[in-house]
Protein backbone atom coordinates (compact mmCIF):
# COMPACT_ATOMS: atom_id res chain seq x y z
CA UNK A 1 0.00 0.00 0.00
CA UNK A 2 1.35 3.41 -0.99
CA UNK A 3 1.47 6.12 1.69
CA UNK A 4 0.47 9.49 0.22
CA UNK A 5 1.69 12.30 2.51
CA UNK A 6 -0.27 15.52 1.94
CA UNK A 7 1.76 18.69 2.53
CA UNK A 8 -0.35 21.85 2.38
CA UNK A 9 0.66 25.27 1.10
CA UNK A 10 0.28 28.85 2.29
CA UNK A 11 -2.38 29.59 4.86
CA UNK A 12 -3.03 25.95 5.70
CA UNK A 13 -4.55 25.66 9.17
CA UNK A 14 -6.53 22.95 10.99
CA UNK A 15 -10.07 23.83 9.98
CA UNK A 16 -9.50 24.21 6.22
CA UNK A 17 -6.92 21.41 6.14
CA UNK A 18 -9.30 18.97 7.83
CA UNK A 19 -12.07 19.84 5.38
CA UNK A 20 -9.73 19.35 2.42
CA UNK A 21 -8.42 16.07 3.82
CA UNK A 22 -11.96 14.75 4.17
CA UNK A 23 -12.70 15.41 0.50
CA UNK A 24 -9.35 13.95 -0.54
CA UNK A 25 -10.07 10.72 1.34
CA UNK A 26 -13.37 10.36 -0.51
CA UNK A 27 -11.58 10.86 -3.82
CA UNK A 28 -8.95 8.28 -2.89
CA UNK A 29 -11.67 5.75 -2.10
CA UNK A 30 -12.94 6.23 -5.63
CA UNK A 31 -9.65 6.39 -7.52
CA UNK A 32 -7.05 4.65 -5.34
CA UNK A 33 -8.74 2.70 -2.51
CA UNK A 34 -5.53 0.95 -1.48
CA UNK A 35 -3.66 4.21 -0.89
CA UNK A 36 -3.20 5.52 2.67
CA UNK A 37 -3.52 9.30 3.04
CA UNK A 38 -1.18 10.69 5.71
CA UNK A 39 -1.65 14.23 7.10
CA UNK A 40 1.27 16.64 7.39
CA UNK A 41 -0.09 19.86 8.90
CA UNK A 42 2.89 22.16 9.45
CA UNK A 43 0.94 25.44 9.39
CA UNK A 44 -0.40 25.32 12.93
CA UNK A 45 2.98 24.76 14.53
CA UNK A 46 5.20 26.76 12.20
CA UNK A 47 3.01 29.06 10.09
CA UNK A 48 2.69 32.82 10.43
CA UNK A 49 1.12 34.19 13.62
CA UNK A 50 0.39 37.70 14.85
CA UNK A 51 2.61 37.33 17.90
CA UNK A 52 1.83 40.80 19.24
CA UNK A 53 -1.87 40.54 18.53
CA UNK A 54 -1.79 42.64 15.37
CA UNK A 55 0.00 45.58 16.99
CA UNK A 56 1.85 46.40 13.74
CA UNK A 57 -1.38 46.81 11.75
CA UNK A 58 -2.82 50.36 11.82
CA UNK A 59 -6.16 50.53 13.68
CA UNK A 60 -6.20 46.73 14.02
CA UNK A 61 -8.46 46.52 17.07
CA UNK A 62 -10.72 49.35 15.90
CA UNK A 63 -11.12 47.53 12.59
CA UNK A 64 -12.43 44.46 14.43
CA UNK A 65 -9.34 42.32 14.11
CA UNK A 66 -8.79 39.57 16.64
CA UNK A 67 -12.16 40.16 18.26
CA UNK A 68 -13.26 37.59 20.79
CA UNK A 69 -16.53 36.02 21.84
CA UNK A 70 -17.68 34.84 25.24
CA UNK A 71 -16.78 31.34 26.46
CA UNK A 72 -20.48 30.48 26.44
CA UNK A 73 -20.90 31.50 22.80
CA UNK A 74 -17.70 29.67 21.87
CA UNK A 75 -19.04 26.49 23.50
CA UNK A 76 -22.38 26.82 21.71
CA UNK A 77 -20.67 27.21 18.34
CA UNK A 78 -18.39 24.28 19.06
CA UNK A 79 -21.33 22.01 19.86
CA UNK A 80 -23.12 23.29 16.78
CA UNK A 81 -20.22 21.90 14.73
CA UNK A 82 -20.35 18.59 16.64
CA UNK A 83 -24.10 18.29 16.13
CA UNK A 84 -23.55 18.56 12.38
CA UNK A 85 -20.55 16.23 12.38
CA UNK A 86 -19.77 14.09 15.46
CA UNK A 87 -16.28 13.44 14.03
CA UNK A 88 -15.54 17.16 13.76
CA UNK A 89 -13.19 17.39 16.77
CA UNK A 90 -11.58 14.00 16.09
CA UNK A 91 -10.83 15.12 12.56
CA UNK A 92 -8.97 18.17 13.86
CA UNK A 93 -7.17 16.36 16.67
CA UNK A 94 -6.00 13.66 14.28
CA UNK A 95 -3.97 16.25 12.39
CA UNK A 96 -1.34 16.22 15.15
CA UNK A 97 2.11 14.96 14.15
CA UNK A 98 2.43 11.17 14.09
CA UNK A 99 4.01 9.78 17.27
CA UNK A 100 6.40 6.84 17.06
CA UNK A 101 5.77 4.56 20.04
CA UNK A 102 8.71 4.15 22.41
CA UNK A 103 8.58 0.59 23.71
CA UNK A 104 9.38 0.33 27.44
CA UNK A 105 9.18 -3.19 28.92
CA UNK A 106 6.21 -3.48 31.26
CA UNK A 107 4.60 -0.23 30.10
CA UNK A 108 1.84 0.46 27.63
CA UNK A 109 2.51 2.90 24.81
CA UNK A 110 0.09 5.86 24.61
CA UNK A 111 -1.79 4.27 21.71
CA UNK A 112 -2.07 0.97 23.60
CA UNK A 113 -3.27 2.82 26.70
CA UNK A 114 -5.91 4.69 24.70
CA UNK A 115 -7.12 1.50 23.03
CA UNK A 116 -7.34 -0.33 26.37
CA UNK A 117 -9.36 2.48 27.96
CA UNK A 118 -11.72 2.60 24.98
CA UNK A 119 -12.25 -1.16 25.06
CA UNK A 120 -13.07 -0.92 28.78
CA UNK A 121 -16.11 1.26 28.04
CA UNK A 122 -18.10 -1.84 27.11
CA UNK A 123 -17.46 -3.32 30.57
CA UNK A 124 -18.30 -0.18 32.55
CA UNK A 125 -21.63 -1.07 34.17
CA UNK A 126 -21.72 2.08 36.31
CA UNK A 127 -21.30 4.21 33.21
CA UNK A 128 -24.08 2.38 31.40
CA UNK A 129 -26.37 2.95 34.38
CA UNK A 130 -25.64 6.69 34.32
CA UNK A 131 -26.28 6.90 30.59
CA UNK A 132 -29.52 4.95 30.97
CA UNK A 133 -30.73 7.63 33.37
CA UNK A 134 -29.73 10.29 30.87
CA UNK A 135 -31.65 8.53 28.10
CA UNK A 136 -28.83 7.44 25.75
CA UNK A 137 -27.84 4.12 27.29
CA UNK A 138 -29.68 2.09 24.66
CA UNK A 139 -27.57 3.55 21.84
CA UNK A 140 -24.28 3.81 23.74
CA UNK A 141 -22.61 0.64 22.45
CA UNK A 142 -23.60 1.42 18.89
CA UNK A 143 -22.24 4.94 19.30
CA UNK A 144 -18.95 3.56 20.64
CA UNK A 145 -18.62 1.27 17.63
CA UNK A 146 -19.24 4.13 15.21
CA UNK A 147 -16.71 6.42 16.89
CA UNK A 148 -13.99 3.96 17.97
CA UNK A 149 -14.73 0.73 16.11
CA UNK A 150 -12.48 -0.93 13.51
CA UNK A 151 -14.17 0.98 10.67
CA UNK A 152 -13.41 4.39 12.20
CA UNK A 153 -10.42 5.76 10.28
CA UNK A 154 -10.40 8.92 12.38
CA UNK A 155 -10.06 6.90 15.58
CA UNK A 156 -7.15 5.02 14.01
CA UNK A 157 -5.57 8.40 13.32
CA UNK A 158 -5.94 9.32 17.00
CA UNK A 159 -4.09 6.12 17.87
CA UNK A 160 -1.31 7.01 15.43
CA UNK A 161 -0.91 10.49 16.92
CA UNK A 162 -1.58 9.68 20.58
CA UNK A 163 0.69 11.71 22.91
CA UNK A 164 1.85 10.76 26.40
CA UNK A 165 -0.93 12.89 27.94
CA UNK A 166 -4.21 11.43 26.69
CA UNK A 167 -6.63 13.77 28.48
CA UNK A 168 -7.49 15.64 25.28
CA UNK A 169 -8.14 12.35 23.47
CA UNK A 170 -10.47 11.15 26.23
CA UNK A 171 -12.46 14.40 26.13
CA UNK A 172 -12.67 14.39 22.35
CA UNK A 173 -13.89 10.79 22.18
CA UNK A 174 -16.46 11.42 24.91
CA UNK A 175 -17.94 14.39 23.06
CA UNK A 176 -18.00 12.42 19.80
CA UNK A 177 -19.85 9.51 21.43
CA UNK A 178 -22.47 11.81 22.92
CA UNK A 179 -22.86 13.67 19.62
CA UNK A 180 -23.47 10.51 17.61
CA UNK A 181 -25.75 9.18 20.37
CA UNK A 182 -28.00 12.19 19.79
CA UNK A 183 -28.31 11.26 16.13
CA UNK A 184 -28.97 7.58 16.88
CA UNK A 185 -31.71 8.51 19.35
CA UNK A 186 -33.45 10.71 16.81
CA UNK A 187 -33.20 7.98 14.18
CA UNK A 188 -34.98 5.62 16.58
CA UNK A 189 -37.64 8.21 17.46
CA UNK A 190 -36.29 8.47 20.99
CA UNK A 191 -36.07 11.99 22.38
CA UNK A 192 -34.35 12.16 25.78
CA UNK A 193 -34.26 15.54 27.49
CA UNK A 194 -30.48 15.49 26.97
CA UNK A 195 -31.10 16.52 23.35
CA UNK A 196 -32.11 20.01 24.44
CA UNK A 197 -30.53 20.34 27.88
CA UNK A 198 -26.87 21.34 27.83
CA UNK A 199 -26.31 20.40 31.48
CA UNK A 200 -27.47 16.81 30.89
CA UNK A 201 -25.43 16.62 27.69
CA UNK A 202 -22.32 17.78 29.52
CA UNK A 203 -23.08 15.32 32.33
CA UNK A 204 -23.03 12.47 29.80
CA UNK A 205 -19.75 13.70 28.34
CA UNK A 206 -18.21 13.96 31.80
CA UNK A 207 -19.33 10.43 32.74
CA UNK A 208 -17.73 8.92 29.62
CA UNK A 209 -14.62 11.05 29.98
CA UNK A 210 -14.17 10.10 33.65
CA UNK A 211 -14.47 6.42 32.73
CA UNK A 212 -11.89 6.76 29.97
CA UNK A 213 -9.49 8.70 32.17
CA UNK A 214 -10.06 6.42 35.19
CA UNK A 215 -10.97 9.40 37.33
CA UNK A 216 -8.16 11.71 36.23
CA UNK A 217 -8.92 15.42 35.98
CA UNK A 218 -11.31 16.19 33.13
CA UNK A 219 -10.62 18.86 30.56
CA UNK A 220 -12.59 20.91 28.08
CA UNK A 221 -11.64 21.63 24.51
CA UNK A 222 -7.88 21.11 24.20
CA UNK A 223 -5.23 23.51 22.95
CA UNK A 224 -4.92 21.72 19.60
CA UNK A 225 -8.55 22.45 18.70
CA UNK A 226 -9.39 25.48 20.86
CA UNK A 227 -10.34 28.69 19.10
CA UNK A 228 -11.03 27.22 15.69
CA UNK A 229 -14.78 27.64 15.91
CA UNK A 230 -14.28 31.23 17.01
CA UNK A 231 -11.99 31.95 14.06
CA UNK A 232 -14.36 30.40 11.55
CA UNK A 233 -17.46 32.00 13.02
CA UNK A 234 -15.98 35.49 12.83
CA UNK A 235 -15.28 35.29 9.11
CA UNK A 236 -14.73 38.44 7.07
CA UNK A 237 -18.18 39.30 5.75
CA UNK A 238 -17.49 42.85 4.59
CA UNK A 239 -16.41 44.96 1.64
CA UNK A 240 -15.62 48.02 3.75
CA UNK A 241 -11.89 47.57 3.41
CA UNK A 242 -10.54 50.41 5.48
CA UNK A 243 -12.97 50.05 8.38
CA UNK A 244 -12.53 46.28 8.39
CA UNK A 245 -8.78 46.10 7.83
CA UNK A 246 -8.15 44.22 11.07
CA UNK A 247 -10.71 41.55 10.28
CA UNK A 248 -9.41 41.22 6.73
CA UNK A 249 -5.85 40.83 7.98
CA UNK A 250 -7.01 38.02 10.28
CA UNK A 251 -8.00 36.08 7.18
CA UNK A 252 -5.23 37.22 4.87
CA UNK A 253 -2.01 37.29 6.88
CA UNK A 254 -1.47 33.49 7.03
CA UNK A 255 -1.22 33.33 3.23
CA UNK A 256 1.37 36.06 2.68
CA UNK A 257 2.92 35.45 6.09
CA UNK A 258 3.66 31.79 5.45
CA UNK A 259 5.69 32.66 2.36
CA UNK A 260 7.77 35.10 4.39
CA UNK A 261 8.10 32.59 7.23
CA UNK A 262 9.35 29.93 4.82
CA UNK A 263 11.96 32.23 3.35
CA UNK A 264 13.15 33.07 6.87
CA UNK A 265 12.73 29.73 8.64
CA UNK A 266 12.23 27.15 5.91
CA UNK A 267 14.55 24.63 7.55
CA UNK A 268 12.13 24.15 10.46
CA UNK A 269 9.24 23.46 8.08
CA UNK A 270 11.35 20.97 6.14
CA UNK A 271 12.33 19.21 9.37
CA UNK A 272 8.65 18.92 10.29
CA UNK A 273 7.87 17.30 6.92
CA UNK A 274 10.89 15.01 7.12
CA UNK A 275 9.98 13.80 10.62
CA UNK A 276 6.48 12.90 9.46
CA UNK A 277 7.80 11.06 6.42
CA UNK A 278 10.40 9.12 8.41
CA UNK A 279 7.95 8.03 11.11
CA UNK A 280 7.83 4.25 11.49
CA UNK A 281 4.05 4.45 11.18
CA UNK A 282 4.31 5.80 7.62
CA UNK A 283 4.97 2.73 5.51
CA UNK A 284 6.89 2.79 2.22
CA UNK A 285 6.58 3.36 -0.60
CA UNK A 286 5.91 7.01 0.25
CA UNK A 287 4.83 9.63 -2.26
CA UNK A 288 4.78 13.29 -1.23
CA UNK A 289 1.69 15.17 -2.45
CA UNK A 290 2.51 18.85 -2.03
CA UNK A 291 0.35 21.88 -2.82
CA UNK A 292 1.61 25.40 -3.48
CA UNK A 293 4.30 26.42 -0.96
CA UNK A 294 4.32 22.82 0.26
CA UNK A 295 5.78 21.90 -3.13
CA UNK A 296 8.63 24.36 -2.67
CA UNK A 297 9.37 22.93 0.78
CA UNK A 298 9.37 19.36 -0.53
CA UNK A 299 11.61 20.15 -3.49
CA UNK A 300 14.06 21.88 -1.12
CA UNK A 301 13.87 18.94 1.30
CA UNK A 302 14.49 16.30 -1.36
CA UNK A 303 17.43 18.31 -2.69
CA UNK A 304 19.18 18.68 0.66
CA UNK A 305 18.46 15.17 1.99
CA UNK A 306 18.60 11.71 0.45
CA UNK A 307 15.26 10.09 1.33
CA UNK A 308 15.27 7.51 -1.45
CA UNK A 309 15.06 4.67 1.10
CA UNK A 310 11.56 5.88 1.96
CA UNK A 311 10.30 8.30 -0.71
CA UNK A 312 9.42 6.84 -4.10
CA UNK A 313 8.09 9.97 -5.76
CA UNK A 314 6.95 13.58 -5.58
CA UNK A 315 3.71 15.18 -6.78
CA UNK A 316 3.56 18.98 -6.81
CA UNK A 317 0.20 20.65 -7.39
CA UNK A 318 -0.21 24.35 -8.11
CA UNK A 319 3.42 24.78 -7.13
CA UNK A 320 5.87 27.64 -7.53
CA UNK A 321 8.97 25.44 -7.19
CA UNK A 322 10.03 25.75 -10.87
CA UNK A 323 9.58 29.53 -10.71
CA UNK A 324 11.56 29.78 -7.47
CA UNK A 325 14.39 27.83 -9.10
CA UNK A 326 14.38 30.07 -12.17
CA UNK A 327 14.63 33.26 -10.11
CA UNK A 328 17.20 31.78 -7.73
CA UNK A 329 14.87 31.65 -4.71
CA UNK A 330 15.08 27.94 -3.84
CA UNK A 331 16.88 27.67 -0.52
CA UNK A 332 18.85 24.51 -1.33
CA UNK A 333 19.69 24.80 -5.05
CA UNK A 334 21.08 27.91 -6.75
CA UNK A 335 19.98 28.53 -10.32
CA UNK A 336 22.13 26.72 -12.86
CA UNK A 337 22.95 23.81 -10.55
CA UNK A 338 21.39 20.44 -11.47
CA UNK A 339 19.13 18.41 -9.22
CA UNK A 340 21.25 15.98 -7.16
CA UNK A 341 21.41 12.33 -8.15
CA UNK A 342 19.37 11.29 -5.11
CA UNK A 343 16.40 13.51 -6.06
CA UNK A 344 13.39 11.31 -6.95
CA UNK A 345 13.30 10.35 -10.61
CA UNK A 346 9.50 10.20 -10.38
CA UNK A 347 8.16 13.76 -10.21
CA UNK A 348 4.68 14.75 -11.36
CA UNK A 349 3.77 18.45 -11.55
CA UNK A 350 0.07 19.36 -11.96
CA UNK A 351 -0.88 22.87 -13.04
CA UNK A 352 -3.84 24.92 -14.30
CA UNK A 353 -3.38 27.77 -16.77
CA UNK A 354 -5.91 29.85 -14.80
CA UNK A 355 -3.95 29.31 -11.60
CA UNK A 356 -1.37 32.06 -11.73
CA UNK A 357 0.49 30.48 -8.82
CA UNK A 358 1.22 27.26 -10.73
CA UNK A 359 4.32 26.79 -12.86
CA UNK A 360 5.89 24.17 -15.14
CA UNK A 361 9.30 22.55 -14.82
CA UNK A 362 9.89 20.43 -17.94
CA UNK A 363 11.39 23.34 -19.84
CA UNK A 364 14.89 24.28 -21.03
CA UNK A 365 16.68 26.14 -18.29
CA UNK A 366 14.46 24.72 -15.55
CA UNK A 367 14.20 20.92 -15.01
CA UNK A 368 14.01 19.47 -18.55
CA UNK A 369 13.32 15.74 -18.64
CA UNK A 370 13.20 15.49 -14.84
CA UNK A 371 9.55 16.32 -14.20
CA UNK A 372 6.30 15.48 -15.97
CA UNK A 373 4.02 18.53 -16.27
CA UNK A 374 0.31 17.70 -16.53
CA UNK A 375 -2.25 20.45 -17.22
CA UNK A 376 -5.74 20.25 -15.73
CA UNK A 377 -8.77 22.50 -16.07
CA UNK A 378 -10.24 23.39 -12.67
CA UNK A 379 -12.93 25.51 -14.37
CA UNK A 380 -12.50 28.24 -11.78
CA UNK A 381 -11.20 31.80 -12.04
CA UNK A 382 -8.16 32.88 -10.06
CA UNK A 383 -7.68 32.75 -7.09
CA UNK A 384 -10.25 29.96 -6.66
CA UNK A 385 -8.42 27.95 -9.32
CA UNK A 386 -5.44 27.64 -6.97
CA UNK A 387 -7.41 25.65 -4.40
CA UNK A 388 -9.75 23.75 -6.72
CA UNK A 389 -7.45 20.89 -7.76
CA UNK A 390 -8.85 18.41 -5.23
CA UNK A 391 -12.39 18.83 -6.61
CA UNK A 392 -11.22 18.05 -10.15
CA UNK A 393 -11.32 14.45 -11.43
CA UNK A 394 -8.51 15.31 -13.85
CA UNK A 395 -6.21 15.82 -10.86
CA UNK A 396 -7.04 12.44 -9.37
CA UNK A 397 -6.77 10.70 -12.72
CA UNK A 398 -3.25 12.07 -13.10
CA UNK A 399 -2.30 11.05 -9.55
CA UNK A 400 -3.76 7.55 -9.97
CA UNK A 401 -1.71 7.03 -13.12
CA UNK A 402 1.44 8.16 -11.33
CA UNK A 403 1.35 6.26 -8.05
CA UNK A 404 3.40 3.05 -7.77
Amino acid sequence: MTSLVFIHGTGGRQEAYAETLQHMEKALQQWMPKTALVPCLWGNALGAKLSAGGASIPSYSEAKGGQSISPEEESIRFWEALYRDPFYEMRLLGLRPIQDDVIVPGQLTPSQQLQRRVEALAEADDLRAQLDKLGIGQVFYQACDIITGPESKLYQRLLETAPSNLSEDYATIARAIVSVSRILCKNQDVYPWLLVNDALRDQAVDAIQQTLSAGEAAMGVGDWVKGLVTDVAMGLGTNKIQRQRGAIMDGAYPFAGDILIYQAKGAAIRRFIRDQVLSEKVKPPVVLLAHSLGGIACVDLLIEEDLTHKVAGLITVGSQAPFFYEIGALQTLPYGHPLPAHFPTQWLNIYDLRDFLSYVGDQPGVFPGQVVDVPVNNKQPFPEAHGAYWANDETWQAIAGFLP
